[in-house]
């Protein structure tokens, strides 16, 4: 099943998420620090999705997003860190 990224975000929050029939079944959240950080709080990826990747995307989408708007990340969430930590390519989105 692929399901589209949506990203949904407010002055002090934001989601990047997956649903299906109005269902979040995956998202990463993060909350905003500044005008130009964000902190990485929580990904949840539905049973459903495990093993498909969903996580990974949900990350993907976050680092074009903020590549795109100039800004760091501090990635507090454990999933979100070890992946950022072990990719290279993703060191410059940190504080």
């Amino acid at each position: 099943m692929e399901l589209e990224i949506k990203h949904e975000a407010s002055a002090s929050k934001g989601r990047f998420y997956m649903e299906n029939n109005n269902k979040t079944l995956a998202e990463m959240t993060y909350s905003v620090a500044g005008s130009d950080k964000i902190i990485i709080d929580h990904t949840e990826v539905d049973d459903s999705l495990r093993g498909q990747g969903a996580g990974h995307k949900l990350l993907e989408a976050l680092v074009t997003y903020v590549r795109s708007n100039n800004v760091k990340v501090i990635p507090l969430c454990p999933f979100a860190k070890a992946q950022i930590d072990k990719n290279e390519s993703y060191h410059d989105i940190l504080v």
